[in-house]
């Protein structure tokens, strides 16, 4: 891997041999900042096991509102639904900084070959459907704020790191995409990125944030 793989991404579960034969079926691949890594409704035969650097998931809304549907890292298995049923792409991955991947056409293939994974596989379906749950009932139970501060927290715990005062999270979203991962319009996540200031609990600037109060914040999120 070219960076560590980040906490409870599918990589992690895999064995240094398991990886070394993953890579030995695919290729490497690379795209710059923005670039789309794969589309929503693209029929393709091949995952990506992202090796360096972040990517949101994101879908599109027949009014054409992108709603960010989340952000992976390093270790992330990306593309496996639509290589499992054939179907076309659900979803669009786009660079959110320069990436590197690896690219795997035969991925049923080396399931075949290593059943061990296959479970594991299912296991990371199956948590990201709960996540997807999970999501869907933040949308109707929390207000914008609450989501937005669920949000925070969760880039806090993957990317954050302690400065003196706080935990300062380089967001790699616009508030723009901020907006559409949180179900809100920019003006509401505005709104409550300025709540949330007001309060003492963050301060936020160019893409960065730093968490003052994570216990207080949390609770915000509740």
């Amino acid at each position: 891997m070219s960076a560590t793989p980040e906490p409870g991404e599918f990589a992690t579960q895999l064995t240094a041999e398991e990886v070394a034969a993953l890579y030995a079926v695919g290729r490497p691949r690379r795209w710059d900042r923005g670039e789309t890594v794969c589309a929503e409704g693209d029929v393709a035969d091949w995952v990506l096991l992202l090796t360096s650097g972040r990517v949101k998931v994101s879908s599109h809304t027949a009014s054409g509102t992108e709603v960010v549907l989340a952000v992976r890292g390093p270790g992330a298995l990306l593309g496996e639904f639509a290589v499992i049923d054939g179907l076309p792409r659900s979803a669009t991955v786009t660079a959110l900084e320069p990436v590197e991947g690896i690219t795997v056409r035969d991925f049923p293939g080396y399931l075949r070959e290593h059943g061990r994974v296959a479970v594991l596989l299912m296991q990371t379906l199956i948590g990201k459907m709960r996540d997807a749950d999970r999501k869907r009932i933040e949308y109707g139970a929390f207000d914008t704020t609450g989501r937005v501060a669920t949000r925070l927290i969760e880039l806090a715990e993957r990317y954050g790191e302690p400065v003196n005062g706080g935990v300062r999270v380089t967001l790699p979203l616009s508030q723009d995409e901020l907006a559409g991962w949180t179900g809100a319009s920019r003006e509401a996540v505005s709104k409550a990125l300025r709540s949330l200031r007001d309060r003492g609990l963050i301060e936020t600037g160019r893409r960065r944030v730093i968490i003052h109060d994570m216990e207080g914040l949390r609770r915000r999120a509740r």
